[in-house]
């Protein structure tokens, strides 16, 4: 399915809840929306799957116009945070009702197949009542699976699970799309997931699309600082620097000077740096520059440690591979390489205006 929104925008009240946007979704490929609470991710999928009609704009599907097209008359599979399976139909007969509506062949096969997958096989004979609410969750994800539809839309979907099993089904979601024929919207707040399903992501803040591209690229060339920090986790460091020598360098508060990859294209004033918190080293590597801070505090999260260093102009966070021990207000050489630096203007007053450009420092790293 090839979808296509032209100027879509949605207001409630007095509210803009979308400001107009332009999307082109990948056919048979993944879409994450990625963006804040109220960032407009669920306002826009709405609109795709045909809960609401957009206040302005079309809604086009194989290049056929569907705005305004009530969601029963498409063929759409969804799968929100507040889950929902027919209560009085067993976990098994849920998963295998949109099976049975297209007159599939060897269904039994198919609904255990899936519910392995998604690690519900052993409630197969179980109400929905019985389960959990991750385990309902689930369930409704392998009933949306099933269907096999031309548009699939998922709102957050593993949100109510715990963390290990979150981590195990992304990877099994990312074979079952990449082996489905579905279109695939997949709303998240966390970055770590839009990168772990990969394909193509759409930034949005506040009711704006931001940015819309390849994964990859959307996070290592951020078109504005609303779109790095929508797309770092933890949230990347930034400071206020001054562009010096026609562009060619900037200087940090503390007087540290970074000679930069290439130069800018403002040749000199005000600029903000941006770093992502797992571009910084404790360790010196060749062609980095050392800034001096204090240790006020070290967590252990996962298999990472995350280190939180004083420095001149503030607190910023380094995010280390591995569990590392760091001594607490001790004084520490934080290491950062030129080519990992994001320049962007600086913000207007007042935050205003959204057009916070990277400069063109390069292609930057992690």
């Amino acid at each position: 399915m090839q979808l296509e929104l032209e100027n879509v925008a949605q207001r409630v009240g007095g509210q803009t809840w979308l400001y107009p946007l332009n999307l082109a979704l990948q056919s048979a490929a993944v879409t994450v929306l990625l963006g804040a609470t109220q960032a407009g991710k669920t306002s826009l999928m709405r609109i795709m799957a045909g809960l609401d009609a957009p206040t302005s704009g079309r809604v086009r599907v194989d290049g056929r116009d569907v705005t305004g097209m009530p969601v029963r008359q498409r063929n759409v599979a969804m799968v929100y945070q507040q889950f929902i399976n027919y209560p009085s139909m067993t976990v098994a007969d849920n998963i295998a009702s949109p099976l049975k509506l297209r007159g599939d062949q060897d269904i039994d096969r198919k609904v255990r197949a899936l519910a392995q997958r998604l690690h519900i096989d052993m409630f197969l004979d179980r109400l929905p009542a019985e389960l959990s609410g991750g385990q309902q969750q689930r369930v409704a994800l392998a009933r949306a699976l099933a269907k096999d539809a031309p548009l699939m839309l998922l709102d957050e979907p593993l949100v109510n699970l715990d963390y290990k099993l979150r981590e195990g089904l992304r990877d099994e979601l990312t074979q079952l799309f990449d082996a489905g024929r579905s279109t695939v919207v997949y709303a998240t707040t966390e970055p770590g997931e839009a990168l772990l399903l990969g394909g193509y992501t759409a930034v949005l803040d506040a009711g704006e699309l931001l940015q819309y591209g390849p994964t990859a690229q959307v996070f290592h060339a951020p078109l504005s600082l609303r779109v790095a920090r929508a797309f770092s986790d933890p949230p990347m460091n930034l400071v206020a620097v001054e562009v010096e020598g026609g562009g060619q360098q900037i200087a940090l508060p503390d007087g540290t000077r970074l000679a930069l990859p290439q130069p800018l294209r403002q040749p000199a004033g005000s600029a903000m740096l941006g770093v992502r918190a797992s571009a910084l080293a404790l360790q010196a590597r060749p062609g980095d520059v050392a800034l001096q801070g204090l240790v006020h505090l070290a967590e252990i999260s996962g298999s990472d440690t995350f280190v939180h260093v004083q420095l001149p102009w503030g607190d910023w966070v380094a995010q280390l591979t591995g569990v590392h021990k760091v001594g607490l207000n001790q004084p520490v050489s934080v290491y950062l390489s030129p080519l990992d630096c994001y320049i962007f203007e600086r913000e207007l007053p007042g935050g205003q205006g959204g057009a916070l450009l990277q400069l063109p420092v390069s292609e930057a790293g992690g």
